[in-house]
């Protein structure tokens, strides 16, 4: 897979939602931020919806997300983009990471890696252990039959990368992020590959996003790399929290647009998340 430069190119940003449930304010405040970027800058915005999760994506809820998006006048350019309907682009991708000798077969279970692996000490999320990762570069283009993930071999090296809110970041891959599965155990497409893929092949120049996802770029640009694409530049914004200082979530029934959007006008919604400056942006380029 090669790709060229994104630099001298035109602004290309996009919004990714997964339909699991009904919008709250932190994804409209997401939405918006991203289709502002790109559109004070004169560029193009997309809209993927990312339902590769089998279990928990609904068709109904994305219908419902496009719905609350034009209402809120956040329009995308072309044709809605279905992760669901582009596994042949991620296939195509694994059998390059497996042409390279950097992916391999792992057989662990959640409970093995709970038992084996140490929490990042910064925050409390697991780093693969090891457990089934082979000797130096895995150098495995086959895999084995029986029922296993596959994961991506990161070297102990960092990934340094400037993100237009949180400045400079430098990234240990094998300390700060461990071996990540690229393709889940039951055969469905994990986050890093798909997302990574998609923001390639659609020629995505800049990712406005939340800064839950900050560590997810470091191993998104290595993958990137490995693929021979251009990295978009990031912009990772804060996340709203509710009253108890957590992160809004689609639980939190009083910021969901079920109980907001019959009270509400887009523009009184959109106040509750934008700046005086940003709403009036966003009254102009609409």
């Amino acid at each position: 897979m090669n790709g060229t430069e994104s630099s001298g190119l035109r602004v290309r940003g996009r919004f990714a939602p997964s339909p699991t449930g009904r919008m709250h304010l932190g994804n409209v405040y997401a939405a918006a931020m991203s289709w502002l970027s790109a559109r004070r800058r004169g560029g193009e915005w997309v809209l993927r919806i990312e339902d590769i999760d089998r279990e928990r994506s609904r068709r109904e809820y994305a219908e419902q997300l496009i719905s609350d998006l034009d209402w809120l006048g956040l329009r995308w350019d072309g044709p809605i983009e279905w992760q669901s309907r582009r596994g042949e682009f991620y296939e195509q991708a694994l059998r390059s990471l497996a042409e390279q000798g950097v992916v391999y077969a792992c057989a662990c279970t959640r409970a093995d890696i709970m038992a084996a692996s140490a929490p990042h000490q910064s925050d409390g999320r697991i780093i693969y252990g090891g457990r089934c990762r082979p000797a130096g570069m895995p150098r495995q283009s086959e895999f084995p039959a029986g029922r296993h993930s596959v994961r991506l071999w990161v070297p102990d090296r960092e990934v340094c990368f400037v993100d237009r809110n949180f400045g400079e970041q430098r990234v240990n891959l094998a300390r700060d992020c461990g071996d990540f599965i690229v393709r889940r155990a039951d055969g469905g497409w994990a986050y890093q590959l798909a997302v990574t893929v998609d923001d390639a092949l659609m020629g995505i120049t800049e990712v406005v996003r939340g800064e839950d996802l900050l560590l997810s770029a470091a191993q998104q640009i290595y993958l990137f790399e490995l693929l021979g694409y251009a990295a978009p530049e990031y912009a990772h914004i804060p996340l709203l929290r509710n009253e108890a200082g957590e992160r809004l979530a689609k639980r939190d029934r009083g910021a969901n647009l079920d109980e907001l959007r019959p009270k509400l006008t887009p523009e009184e919604l959109l106040s509750l998340v934008l700046t005086d400056e940003d709403l009036a942006d966003w009254r102009r380029l609409r």
